[in-house]
């Protein structure tokens, strides 16, 4: 049986309350998750790497590229059979989008969490660790990009969000629905995930690439100030199926003509953008000016592809229309 690697960065998954404060801490090592695996069962060789420790809203640019070039050396060895991430869940749905983006491999690559800590008394860790070791070692799992699995479900990291602070089922995929369950200790997929996209990571330095809401009363002052302060590309948090109001529409023009490539999300969760209305601030118009619909990518999701693809010198409208598929 073949190994398989076990990355860990942090979050709820590995926090146990301190009772000096009562408030929890990641503090836990891989040792110690593989440690409470032994009442469900043998999960098989697994080679741990602590890549870092910290509450998944601290994890950074950096982290990710460490975690990237870590899994990236692991899973080219042929005595590797996939992965597991354990991650905290706050930024989880990023980190998977990133990694199945950039990841060269048809190797599983399955993220996990955990919505309650290890001092609580139904702690869902373990459960999660031991589903998403199993999932590694499915075959069916090759050629399905990142996984993340929680509360015994299987979601695509292109359309997984979490849903919920508090519940253990709070990974959905919307309309598209589970990739896969584990049931009993088989993993059982019913769809592959598609579409699925490749953008290699570059060398060069991170591009700065704000998120600018759309709300009642924006005045675009806040896409203004991303452009003076040198930022390389924009997404905007549009209502509907990508609208703004006009004087945060007239603020998008300026960053257009100023060169700055501008892509257009919704905050909705479901459904995605599209063309349909005339009025100024619709996306027809935002379009028809060189700006970018995101698809069906989130805000947060559409912002990790136009930093790759910034990076990745693919900045021209065709080509990002072509990566977003739009």
């Amino acid at each position: 049986m073949r190994t398989c690697a076990l990355m860990t960065t942090g979050g709820t998954i590995v926090s146990r309350i301190d009772p000096a404060t009562g408030l929890a801490n990641a503090v836990l090592s891989g040792d110690d998750l593989l440690a409470a695996l032994a009442p469900y069962g043998d999960v098989g060789p697994v080679e741990i790497h602590d890549v870092v420790r910290v509450s998944s809203p601290q994890i950074g640019l950096d982290d990710w590229r460490a975690l990237h070039d870590g899994l990236q050396a692991v899973l080219a060895r042929e005595d590797v059979e996939g992965a597991v991430v354990t991650h905290g869940t706050a930024t989880l749905e990023e980190t998977a989008w990133f990694l199945d983006l950039t990841l060269a491999t048809d190797k599983p690559v399955v993220v996990t969490g955990a919505q309650r800590n290890a001092s609580e008394p139904d702690f869902d860790g373990p459960r999660n660790l031991f589903n998403a070791l199993q999932i590694c070692r499915t075959p069916a799992a090759r050629g399905k990009g990142v996984m993340v699995a929680l509360n015994g479900n299987v979601n695509a990291a292109r359309q997984v969000t979490k849903s919920h602070t508090l519940d253990v089922e709070t990974f959905q995929s919307g309309e598209w629905g589970y990739l896969a369950s584990v049931v009993r200790n088989a993993v059982i997929f019913r769809r592959s995930p598609e579409p699925r996209l490749h953008v290699p990571l570059g060398e060069g330095a991170w591009p700065d690439v704000p998120i600018v809401p759309m709300y009642v009363g924006a005045t675009g002052a806040a896409v203004r100030a991303a452009v003076a302060e040198g930022a390389q590309g924009l997404v905007i948090e549009a209502v509907a199926s990508g609208h703004v109001n006009e004087a945060l529409f007239e603020a998008v023009l300026q960053a257009l003509e100023a060169g700055v490539p501008v892509v257009i999300a919704t905050r909705i969760p479901r459904g995605h953008t599209r063309v349909g209305y005339g009025f100024a601030g619709s996306s027809a118009l935002m379009t028809e000016r060189g700006a970018v619909l995101a698809g069906d990518l989130s805000p947060w999701k559409a912002r990790i592809l136009l930093m790759l693809a910034i990076q990745g010198g693919q900045t021209d409208t065709a080509a990002l229309r072509g990566l977003f598929g739009t």
